[in-house]
């Protein structure tokens, strides 16, 4: 029998969910829910892919590419023994050869390192390709009433319990191509660590979260799946207030996180609203902060966001407003005093798009956005002013379930 939701993959919702799913508000996902009267076995896909052209302006900084960030994740699940649901989840990308090798172009993005040791500046870099993530996990049911449920999990490569909703996971992120620029500082990086081991208690709406992993970053540019011990550690908060309002805050203890770096922290909070209008449109807001230390020379450095999109099943508008602190050093820029302090830059999008096409859960978008990048006094030569960035795209994303 093959289930897919009558909703676009981006409208999913606590609500959405049957006798036998639960939602999880760090993944973005509604989840099986194992109970003793439904047996079942689950096999649920969930995937996401642009082809967008880019443009930038700046003579110095500025460039045109094709890229195509992507990724896939395949859930497959069977209860036993009435209160179990033993799950293996995998999530695969391809990034490492659908990106320019100098990364995805994004004025005052940051982060690890090519594949010839010189840093991705202005770029993003490739995520860990083929394999993104890779958890085994047992929920147990504890109260099939209000859903409460114990979830173990280890992961050669997954997430971490610290960090807001991983942006390629939240609807606000969905219709956008790009990660936020707060990647690394206190935002989603987490999403991708080694070693895991961890778990997530929920009791009704408030959700406990801890997890042990290896400190050190993957490298986006290699093809393997590094494991170490377990040296940093995460917790995550987060209470569902209601179907359309969840709140979270997390910390983070990395050892080693970067060649270099003996240590580092990580710090977030983040609110997630919904408010539905008209017969099937709905407004979805993230707010998030985050703070990282001891990164790049940096005793610590901060970000927020503000990420929106208004839309109903086939028309979607978006918005990320980003205000964050980068330092000369991080950006190759020389000749400044205080190469390792954080200066504030700001990052304005705004997007547009709209299906095409849609089948079985599935659907096929194209779309535009303009970014306008806001460069400090500093920055102004090296960014020729604050310079536009445009993107034209299109989108093949969507989520099926199928019971086996």
């Amino acid at each position: 029998m093959s289930m897919s939701h009558d909703k676009p993959f981006y409208l999913l919702t606590s609500d959405d969910g049957g006798a036998m799913e639960v939602w999880n508000p760090a993944s973005g996902m509604l989840e099986p829910y194992p109970m003793a009267h439904m047996p079942m076995t689950m096999l649920m896909l969930h995937g996401s892919g642009f082809l967008a052209l880019i443009a930038e302006e700046g003579l110095l900084k500025g460039r045109s590419e094709i890229a195509a960030p992507n990724m896939v994740m395949a859930d497959l699940g069977t209860t036993s023994g009435g209160g179990h649901y033993f799950n293996l989840d995998v999530m695969l990308t391809a990034e490492l050869w659908t990106l320019p090798k100098s990364g995805y172009p994004e004025l005052y993005q940051i982060g690890e390192t090519q594949a010839d040791g010189t840093p991705f500046i202005d770029a993003q870099h490739p995520h860990s390709s083929p394999l993104m993530g890779l958890t085994l996990s047992d929920t147990i049911a504890l109260n099939d009433g209000d859903k409460s449920c114990l979830k173990l999990f280890a992961a050669p490569r997954g997430e971490s319990t610290d960090g807001p909703a991983a942006f390629m996971h939240r609807a606000t992120g969905m219709f956008n191509p790009d990660a936020p620029l707060g990647h690394h500082i206190g935002q989603d990086v987490g999403h991708v660590s080694s070693s895991v081991l961890g778990e997530s208690l929920k009791l009704g709406g408030l959700h406990l979260e801890a997890s042990l992993f290896h400190g050190m970053e993957p490298n986006p540019t290699q093809v393997d799946l590094p494991l170490g011990s377990p040296d940093s550690c995460g917790f995550r908060l987060m209470e569902e207030f209601s179907a359309n309002f969840t709140a979270m805050v997390s910390y983070a203890y990395l050892q080693n996180p970067e060649p270099g770096i003996d240590n580092a922290e990580r710090f977030s909070a983040s609110l997630y609203a919904r408010l539905p209008f008209g017969d099937d449109w709905s407004l979805r807001n993230t707010l998030i902060f985050g703070l990282v230390t001891h990164i790049d020379n940096a005793a610590s450095l901060s970000s927020a966001l503000e990420e929106f999109l208004i839309g109903d099943a086939k028309t979607h508008f978006f918005g990320r407003v980003e205000v964050l602190q980068r330092t000369p050093n991080q950006l190759g820029i020389s000749g400044l005093p205080d190469p390792d302090s954080g200066r504030w830059v700001t990052a304005l999008s705004l997007g547009y798009s709209r299906q095409l096409a849609a089948w079985d859960g599935w659907e096929l978008n194209c779309g535009a956005m303009v970014t306008n990048d806001q460069s400090p006094a500093d920055f102004s030569d090296a960014y020729a002013g604050n310079p536009l960035t445009y993107k034209f795209f299109f989108q093949l994303g969507g989520m099926s379930m199928s019971n086996l």
